[in-house]
């Protein structure tokens, strides 16, 4: 049995001040900086609201990680934290032990309340250099500085959650004191300028949009409404990832609607000079219109995703040719489909990422055996290649065979995801079992005799029905569930 450890000297003193809360209070401007990370979660632990707006009002440390203490959308301690912010903000003469540059509203910086407060004090150690280069806190100088609101936005357009409302009210009435800065943002649901008491458009008003690092759009936009979000993105100078899905078009945009705004949006595009992930899944304004987005690019990628979209040919011929690929690591194509189109120009892309491409998914493109035996040589130049996934394309077991050789040189291959072969299915294109396990055993025999494979799979066609495939793995097992990325 586990014996619990005494209390130490910090906790007994905590817990002896908690007890006269007026006393507490008085103490705060003498309290030793040890004491305060200690007795704050006490008092939080405790909910005793006037201790805490008081201690944060002497706080004695430029950067307060207050997010991980939170539950889930916890507004009263957001509500008793800021109520203690607001009475510092009215001092036209700030405490003399006040230090608060930051407040961290985000589910990181743990180790802030296990570390000892001493050592957090001089900001010597090496965890709290690495908090105070991620909240980037700024030596005081003769200027009153505002105070920065550090958070990780999660927008459901429809439907915010109050927390987020009353930080976005108490903000917006309060703009010239305080930041709201966000490194991370995720946006869901249907987004409208007009119908929404806050649309995307007065969100980001709100924010100091250099500090945005990753934005997320799960939105069915229509284009005018991504013509309104482009004139902020061109201000996230610092923008690392970039992903937007189930944008649409509106049918009564004409085509010079339509090349306009793709026009606006390609010149904000140009001005992110620290892109280095773009992920556009089902962005149907991109077809006929890539070269005008890729080419405003200024550093290369790293990660490239065009999926759930059509393509014009041209529009591969110019992704073979664009400067800012030569280094992707991660390239994924799903369900755009390549059945009809010139081979040539992936092979050149192919090639020209040899060196550096580790993940490359080729999900449900229709590529037959004509293309894939033309990207073979192309294909097992790919050196650094970890993951493949190639389900949902319509390749004969010869071909199947043709390209696990190819893969003979690829040693870093740790996850292979292969369409069953064509002759496993019958004239209706079902699948015939007795056929797909003695093909796909054959195929996993071919490839151990040229090298060890890790994680190799099989898949069928997509169920027309419930969208699900049929897997053959290593062990001969034949399942029909199986979790992929």
């Amino acid at each position: 049995m586990s014996i619990k450890a005494p209390p130490t000297l910090l906790q007994l003193a905590g817990q002896s001040l908690l007890r006269n809360e007026a006393l507490a209070i008085s103490a705060l401007q003498t309290l030793p900086m040890e004491l305060f990370p200690p007795l704050f979660m006490e008092a939080f632990a405790q909910r005793r609201t006037e201790i805490m707006k008081a201690m944060v009002q002497a706080w004695p440390f430029p950067f307060f990680p207050l997010g991980p203490l939170m539950k889930t959308q916890d507004l009263e301690t957001l509500q008793i934290t800021l109520g203690g912010i607001d009475m510092l903000l009215r001092h036209q003469v700030r405490p003399r032990r006040w230090k608060l540059q930051v407040l961290d509203l985000r589910t990181v910086h743990q180790n802030f309340w296990k570390v000892w407060a001493g050592n957090m004090a001089g900001y010597c150690t090496p965890q709290a250099k690495s908090i105070n280069h991620a909240v980037e806190v700024q030596p005081r100088t003769g200027v009153k500085q505002p105070l920065r609101l550090i958070i990780d936005l999660n927008l459901d357009l429809d439907d915010l959650h109050e927390l987020q409302i009353h930080l976005f009210e108490w903000v917006l009435q309060r703009k010239s004191s305080v930041q709201l800065c966000c490194r991370k943002m995720q946006i869901w649901g249907l987004c409208t300028c007009g119908s929404r008491p806050w649309p995307i458009h007065r969100v980001l008003s709100l924010l100091e949009l250099n500090w945005i690092e990753e934005v997320v759009l799960h939105c069915p936009w229509s284009l005018c409404i991504l013509g309104v979000f482009a004139s902020y993105l061109g201000q996230m100078r610092n923008l690392r990832t970039l992903c937007i899905s189930r944008t649409c078009v509106l049918l009564r945009m004409s085509p010079e609607q339509n090349e306009q705004l793709v026009t606006t949006f390609s010149f904000e595009f140009g001005k992110l000079s620290c892109l280095q992930q773009l992920y556009m899944n089902g962005a149907y304004f991109l077809r006929g219109h890539l070269h005008q987005v890729l080419r405003c690019l200024k550093t290369p990628l790293e990660s490239l995703s065009i999926t759930q979209c059509q393509l014009e040919e041209s529009d591969l011929d110019y992704l073979s040719q664009c400067l800012s690929i030569n280094q992707l690591k991660y390239l994924s194509l799903r369900g755009v489909t390549l059945s009809y189109v010139d081979p040539k120009p992936f092979q050149i892309l192919l090639e020209r990422v040899s060196d550096t491409l580790k993940i490359l998914n080729l999900e449900d493109c229709g590529i037959r055996d004509s293309q894939l035996t033309a990207l073979l040589p192309a294909l097992s130049c790919c050196s650094q290649l970890t993951t493949f996934n190639f389900f949902g394309n319509h390749i004969s077991m010869s071909v199947l065979k043709d390209l696990l050789c190819h893969t003979a040189k690829l040693s870093r291959l740790s996850q292979e995801l292969y369409p069953v072969p064509l002759e496993s299915y019958d004239g209706l294109g079902s699948v015939i079992t007795e056929r797909l396990t003695q093909h796909c055993a054959e195929l996993l025999d071919t490839l151990r005799t040229i090298r060890k494979p890790k994680m190799v799979l099989f898949g069928t066609e997509e169920c027309p029905q419930c969208g699900s495939r049929c897997f053959y793995d290593m062990e001969h097992h034949l399942s029909y569930c199986w979790m992929y990325t």
